[in-house]
């Protein structure tokens, strides 16, 4: 059956320092590692109680299944910890309970948290009650859970901002037996009636004190109001600020990585539907309501391609949070493999900001591959997104550009270097003649990332690039547009089709800034140059 996992801890230090690493653990490593468990729970939350009581604080994981929690592929989480979570872990008063749902009642305003926004969902008001069953009396439990579903939670509903309550049974049936325990939980706008009329009424009915006369021994009542929720993408910035060097934390596979301190820095990553890992990085404003930047980047390159500029965004708009991620074809994808589209590419994006609850992006700036991935996230998520950037794209492919790409695949498999062989060339064609003699590090830089790409990932996502045509449909784009474009890029003939194409985006069409002395990326070749492009349009 479903149920619930129910969790009160109660840090035993209570200086700052610790809560800020009590806080970052359980944001960036407990939680999120629970929630990329979608098949168990679909999703997880944090309280902290109102009533002035201990514990401080609660976390509740809605669980699909309870047979689940048996299984090694939850057992395993507590029994493989990390040595930084059982640090943390051994200086918290942590209590678990598994509850098995008897019943459930929703008002018709009713919204699942993780469907609203951390804005509307956070201050949310749980009260959860727990009462233990007299010993010896037969059929306790089910007079008990009758009361609850056909008078109590029917007169709670008549309370101004109720929105749902739920009837547990504790412990499990997963656990075998022992003393029972029925827990309600009761979930209220933050604006809500409770302690007036119609919570007073419904705790004073003939039928209610003959249940409590009868079958119940003891009740406990807490009061909490929900601060944080959860996803499968590590995303707590505020208090890993909070935190000294030596905390920088890195899981065994190297997949999740933190930096500490004034540079807080998440590395995480998120999974997409057919399984697709897609590693990304979030920084720069710690708020988790700060604005939000993200960055798409081209076909065989990765999120380091913009380095040099962030390390300018994060100066000259230290309002800005930043989020950066590798693009589809980066890395290995799984199989069998597909080729892919700017359909695919643009769901990858929506998948990261699910994963980190971010709910629309101030800016998405985004260069060749992911400049059409940006034209196309507008297209296909306006409400996702303030404005855009897009780079050196095209609106349309061509065939040429299809032969081209097969002809680039071929040397990208060839046994002869492979795609060590396609990278200086690649690195060639995109570089300003000015970039490749007076920056040759850059180039250096740029030739060694090209030749790191995973060769099928390469093969499978240029396909993207194959046959599309957004010519159309970019005049119907409600977001507001800025084209951006290096004065080189294919020997100035990118330049022109740009120049042509911006009158077509939306009713106003677009501006087109064009970045002297720069190629296909003048964001990696001429960061300064190209950052006082976009200033005013970001």
């Amino acid at each position: 059956m479903a149920g619930m996992l129910y969790v009160t801890m109660e840090p035993c230090v209570s200086d700052e320092g610790f809560l800020s690493q009590f806080t970052e653990w359980y944001q960036n490593e407990h939680g999120p590692t629970r929630l990329r468990l979608p098949q168990i729970f679909p999703n997880g939350f944090r309280y902290r109680a109102t009533d002035g009581q201990k514990p401080t604080f609660l976390a509740i994981y809605d669980v699909t299944d309870m047979a689940w929690l048996e299984k090694p592929i939850y057992t395993d989480l507590r029994a493989n910890r990390s040595p930084r979570e059982a640090q943390t872990i051994g200086q918290v008063d942590v209590n678990r309970k598994f509850f098995d749902l008897l019943a459930s009642k929703e008002s018709s305003e009713f919204v699942p948290i993780d469907s609203l926004t951390d804005a509307e969902a956070e201050g949310q008001v749980l009260v959860s009650v727990e009462v233990s069953l007299k010993a010896g009396v037969e059929g306790a439990e089910k007079e008990v859970t009758k009361w609850y579903v056909e008078e109590h939670i029917p007169m709670l509903s008549k309370i101004p901002g109720w929105l749902r309550s739920r009837v547990f049974r504790t412990p499990s049936v997963i656990e075998g037996s022992s003393e029972v325990k029925i827990v309600t939980l009761h979930e209220y706008k933050k604006e809500n009636g409770l302690d007036g009329a119609e919570h007073k009424a419904s705790m004073d009915t003939p039928w209610r004190t003959e249940v409590f006369n009868k079958c119940i021994d003891q009740k406990s009542r807490r009061t909490y109001e929900l601060f944080y929720v959860f996803g499968p993408g590590p995303r707590e910035l505020a208090s890993l600020s909070q935190l000294p060097a030596e905390a920088a934390f890195e899981t065994a596979d190297k997949t999740i990585s933190t930096t500490p301190g004034k540079d807080a820095a998440v590395n995480a990553f998120a999974v997409a539907k057919d399984g697709l890992v897609i590693p990304y990085r979030l920084e720069g404003n710690t708020s988790p309501s700060a604005p939000t930047v993200a960055f798409s980047n081209s076909l065989l390159t990765d999120y380091h391609m913009w380095d040099e500029l962030v390390k300018i965004l994060k100066a000259a708009r230290p309002d800005l949070r930043v989020l950066r991620y590798d693009t589809r074809g980066r890395h290995e994808i799984p199989k069998p493999f597909v080729p892919a589209t700017l359909d695919m590419l643009a769901d990858d994006l929506k998948t990261v900001l699910d994963a980190l609850r971010i709910p629309k992006l101030h800016a998405l700036i985004g260069v060749s591959m992911g400049g059409a991935t940006t034209l196309k996230f507008a297209l296909k998520y306006p409400g996702l997104l303030e404005k855009f950037i897009a780079c050196d794209f095209n609106v349309a492919s061509s065939d040429a550009n299809t032969a081209a790409w097969k002809d680039r695949i071929a040397v990208a498999e060839g046994p002869d270097g492979g795609i060590k062989n396609l990278a200086p060339v690649t690195v060639e064609r995109w570089f300003h003649p000015h970039t490749m003699t007076e920056k040759k590090d850059i180039a250096q830089w740029m030739t060694e990332m090209v030749a790191r790409n995973n060769v099928q990932g390469f093969k499978y996502s240029c396909q993207a690039l194959w046959g599309y045509n957004m010519r159309e449909e970019m005049k119907g784009c409600t977001v507001p547009g800025l084209f951006v474009v290096g004065d080189g890029d294919g020997k100035g003939a990118l330049v022109k089709a740009m120049d042509g194409f911006k009158a077509n985006l939306g009713e106003k069409g677009a501006g087109l800034k064009i970045v002297s002395q720069a190629g296909h990326l003048p964001m990696s070749e001429s960061p300064k140059e190209f950052w006082e492009a976009i200033q005013e349009f970001l």
